[in-house]
């Protein structure tokens, strides 16, 4: 119920606003590193009263799992914009997204530098749990097709996947920058590598992209879900 006398926030207007500390967060963060990054610092960056981002977030820990969270959906989107068929053009497009938002590449890795004690915290259990369980009804289905190997259970054929796409993205991070491969190289050798390891040969069942966007679709569904929570929301406004 709205206060005596104060008319109540126009929802769009609040989500608006919501997305831009979320930014100003973004750039802080990418800029200093969490711990070194305080509410004070993204009110002023975003214009906004230290009371105000509390009025979205009542921890300084929320309104970073939020811009976690965001960008997890965005980073969906740009797979999905992507249009992979395959298991590993899905891989592919999933490691350049990774590669292009460092936000949710440092959560992959655990880059405590950038992320402090949130690589510490297991925020996201759930939404990971679920991501997860959608992954592996997607391998279920590529080995029904004949696509994947049959000889390994969708929970070992996710522990594989997960193996080489560290196995590439933690060495680059290591790496001076002159020594790095460059991004478009780093998504084709993990996907080649994820066809090598995983794949049976098959010519290809048209069920593949079917059961691939199925599988985007699910994993979108759920990063949406968890954000609109984290915005206050019941559902975010359908894509641009």
């Amino acid at each position: 119920m709205a206060r005596p006398g104060r008319p109540p926030q126009d929802p769009a207007r609040q989500l608006e606003r919501a997305h831009r500390i979320l930014d100003a967060a973004a750039e802080l963060i990418l800029r200093w590193g969490y711990d070194k990054t305080t509410i004070e610092d993204v009110a002023r960056a975003a214009g906004v009263a230290k009371g105000t981002i509390y009025l979205h977030w009542k921890t300084r820990d929320a309104l970073f799992v939020a811009l976690l969270r965001r960008d997890r959906v965005l980073m969906v989107r740009q797979v999905r914009a992507a249009a992979p068929g395959t298991l590993p053009e899905l891989i592919g497009a999933l490691t350049t997204a990774l590669l292009r938002r460092p936000l949710t590449r440092a959560a992959v890795v655990g880059d405590s530098q950038m992320l402090g004690k949130l690589t510490r915290q297991k925020l996201e259990s759930g939404g990971t749990t679920e991501g997860a369980a959608a992954f592996d009804r997607y391998l279920d289905e590529l080995a029904a097709l004949g696509a994947v190997r049959s000889d390994l259970g969708a929970d070992e054929g996710l522990a594989l996947v997960t193996a080489l796409l560290y196995g590439f993205l933690v060495p680059q991070g290591m790496r001076p920058e002159e020594w790095r491969l460059p991004d478009e190289r780093v998504a084709e050798l993990v996907a080649d590598a994820v066809g090598r390891t995983l794949g049976t040969g098959a010519p290809p069942d048209p069920g593949v992209a079917r059961a691939t966007r199925a599988c985007l679709d699910a994993i979108e569904e759920i990063a949406c879900r968890k954000l609109a929570v984290s915005l206050g929301v019941a559902t975010l406004p359908e894509e641009k």
